[in-house]
């Protein structure tokens, strides 16, 4: 059974900092590409980083320079360091694995895993 689990999330003040993790089990976490989301209600689900399972990075503009996505596939965990945080940040953050078809690994099937969300609010 594939599990998917973040945590780390909380309540901080502007300019502060937080550092999500997610646990992924059920899977050969190496292959996958991890990924954190973001939602605040009434809006759709939105990209913050990715990572792919040779390491290569990816960010939404508006976290690029405070956020950072890495990796320990040893630990089965994909973290998300977030830095001088700002209200727009509050949202629900997800964490997603995908091995889809642009993985070096895809064998034409697609796998997509989804946490249930950590709560993180910016807040004075």
């Amino acid at each position: 059974q594939v599990q998917v689990v973040e945590s780390g999330g909380g309540l901080v003040q502007p300019g502060g900092s937080l550092r999500l993790s997610c646990a992924a089990s059920g899977v050969i976490f190496s292959l996958y590409a991890m990924g954190w989301y973001r939602q605040t209600p009434g809006k759709q689900r939105e990209l913050v980083a990715t990572i792919t399972s040779g390491g290569i990075t990816n960010y939404a503009d508006s976290v690029k320079g405070r956020f950072t996505i890495s990796r320990d596939n040893a630990k089965n965990t994909v973290y998300l360091q977030m830095n001088n945080l700002k209200p727009e940040d509050t949202a629900v953050y997800y964490c997603n694995a995908n091995l889809g078809p642009t993985s070096p690994y895809y064998t034409g099937r697609r796998y997509d895993y989804w946490g249930q969300g950590t709560q993180v609010t910016v807040s004075s």
